[in-house]
């Protein structure tokens, strides 16, 4: 399901305006990196810093499966170094407009062409043990649009209805399920749009695929 809401902005721009960083998304790792320092950041109330690009080309997919429907993978956290075995389920993506991609950044020029989108993932601990503190299980979630991938958007997704701020979790028992959301810019042309979600080595691939409403 794709959809659009003028509500999501109001929800989204306080969070979004005080810790922004839209990243460059090259590897897998860097980009979990960006999500990481961006949440302490924004639990500390700090400002975290802007870059731009966008854009890696999507590997070949594997483990496909339909919008909602959950794949199991084994993730080792670092809180506790701890392997879970987690249900991974994209319920659905959220698309905005690109007026208000403007308003969620202090210099619209680098949002130009661009809209937001936010995953909303499913994570449940199917076993392995208790998530101590902070996971991390959701940084490994992105958002393809048209075979590449977006520009990781820090901060404007934690207040949104229905998504879970990960700093809040804690002692995430076997299952217990979270959903936790986040959010990329995209092309506003996009046709297609994917969420994708991988171990750091980019093995046991899942892929959902979602038909872009815009």
């Amino acid at each position: 399901m794709l959809y659009t809401k003028t509500a999501w902005l109001r929800a989204a721009a306080p969070i979004a305006v005080l810790s922004l960083a839209l990243t460059a998304c090259g590897g897998g790792k860097d980009a979990s990196d960006a999500k990481d320092d961006g949440k302490k950041s924004a639990k500390a109330g700090a400002d975290s810093p802007a870059k731009s690009e966008q854009e890696t080309q999507d590997p070949a997919p594997s483990g496909e499966l339909k919008p909602g429907a959950g794949g199991t993978r084994k993730f080792k956290e670092d809180s506790g170094k701890t392997t879970i075995t987690y249900e991974i389920a994209a319920q659905k993506i959220h698309v905005g407009t690109e007026a208000e991609a403007k308003k969620l950044v202090s210099d619209p020029k680098r949002v130009k062409g661009l809209v937001a989108a936010t995953a909303y993932v499913k994570y449940t601990n199917k076993g392995g043990g208790v998530v101590k503190g902070l996971p991390d299980v959701d940084n490994n979630a992105e958002i393809y649009a048209d075979g590449r991938r977006g520009g990781l958007l820090i901060g404007a997704a934690e207040n949104l209805p229905g998504c879970e701020d990960p700093i809040d979790i804690d002692s995430w028992k076997t299952g217990q399920s979270h959903v936790i959301c986040q959010t990329y810019m995209i092309p506003t042309d996009a046709k297609a749009v994917e969420v994708h979600w991988a171990n750091d080595d980019d093995k046991d691939l899942l892929v959902w695929k979602f038909p872009h409403a815009g």
